[in-house]
């Protein structure tokens, strides 16, 4: 009889990419926020919001996470249902209102930081 194997936790190999989105996401000022698209956007890789997705999956736990939101706004589905609540309580006490689990972007979203390429508000709403 063959003992179990054990399995191992799978180390994520942090790309250039994913340490790019973390220290952008660590510029997002309180009270404001940015969605994976316009993220990728500012990064030069504007069709890349599902890897920024997942670059937040891997994110250190001192990253202030909850500051990105989806691109309408909502916070996004995730399997712990408790991390949902965490973000919205979290964007909460920094003053981002948040209604039937969705952030108004217009008055909320970060316009990126200082000395990048603006986007345009057509451009972002298309975000």
């Amino acid at each position: 009889m063959r003992a179990p194997a054990v399995r191992r936790p799978r180390r994520v190999r942090v790309s250039r990419f994913h340490r790019a989105v973390h220290r952008l996401v660590d510029e997002i000022p309180r009270g404001r926020v940015a969605t994976y698209g316009q993220l990728a956007a500012i990064l030069g890789w504007p069709r890349a919001a599902r890897a920024v997705g997942f670059a937040m999956r891997h994110c250190p736990t001192d990253l202030p996470w909850h500051r990105v939101v989806n691109a309408s706004g909502g916070i996004s589905l995730r399997g712990n249902v408790d991390s949902m609540l965490t973000q919205r309580v979290l964007l909460e006490q920094e003053g981002v209102s948040v209604r039937r689990g969705r952030v108004r972007l217009a008055q909320h979203r970060w316009t990126g930081p200082r000395g990048s390429r603006r986007l345009s508000g057509r451009a972002l709403a298309r975000l």
